[in-house]
């Protein structure tokens, strides 16, 4: 039996369905990710305007909820925080939050906690938001690293996800996957950001680059569906 409920969102991902409708999949407050089937879009006279459902769109929809159904009905929807006339950086990093979130976030558990970060402003500049957001969103998904550096155990194993007095990997993936003792130093460094709110370290916008590479390839390695990840590419272009 459905019921009707109100919640905030976070757009994430949507597909045309018809002409006139998409199938969202929305990450809401209070039912954590669900799909729903939106009617009455890109029509002149539809009820929903397309920019309601860009990516990381924060919203207010009121649905039909069947916890039996695999896509839930949307009867409204309202527009939070319009995604405003951004920079090229701007639109390259929300789109990269929200393909991260599509991807990782699984399953119909609130995560008020998360939700709220996501929507909050970064205090941040735009150069360190990447790496922030995949450690902070490491530790909801129980894949956080262990921020044991010290200098007996400088090297960081992603396989194990704590630092380590010496690292040995073998095969064709150790030049994508292992981490550098460069990169390694600076992951402990931003987990100290994280934890601590330590300064932000300084790094070169290609060492950034190289620990988000890496930090995917961890998330890849204890994710199983997390792959064809895309969107870190245009990062690199508009950051660089």
């Amino acid at each position: 039996m459905s019921t009707l409920i109100t919640t905030d969102g976070i757009v994430l991902h949507s597909t045309h369905y018809s002409e006139s409708a998409v199938i969202a999949r929305i990450f809401t407050r209070t039912m954590g990710v669900q799909s729903y089937m939106v009617k009455g879009v890109r029509g002149r006279n539809g009820k929903v305007k397309q920019n309601q459902l860009e990516p990381l769109s924060h919203i207010e929809l009121t649905a039909y909820n069947n916890p039996r159904a695999e896509i839930q009905y949307v009867k409204e929807i309202t527009l939070r925080h319009a995604v405003a006339n951004s920079s090229m950086v701007d639109n390259a990093l929300r789109f990269f939050k929200a393909e991260l979130l599509y991807k990782t976030l699984r399953n119909d558990d609130p995560q008020p906690v998360l939700f709220d970060y996501v929507t909050a402003a970064s205090p941040y500049p735009a150069a360190h938001q990447p790496i922030l957001f995949l450690l902070h969103l490491s530790r909801h998904l129980g894949i956080e690293p262990l921020d044991d550096y010290s200098d007996h155990t400088p090297h960081f194993n992603p396989d194990e996800g704590h630092f380590e007095a010496t690292v040995t990997v073998t095969g064709d993936k150790a030049a994508t996957t292992v981490f550098d003792p460069e990169s390694s130093t600076l992951l402990h460094l931003y987990l100290q950001t994280v934890h601590h709110e330590a300064p932000l370290p300084a790094a070169t916008q290609s060492q950034r680059n190289r620990l988000l590479d890496l930090l995917l390839a961890y998330f890849g390695s204890h994710l199983n569906e997390f792959h064809h990840f895309t969107s870190h590419e245009i990062l690199h272009t508009v950051l660089n």
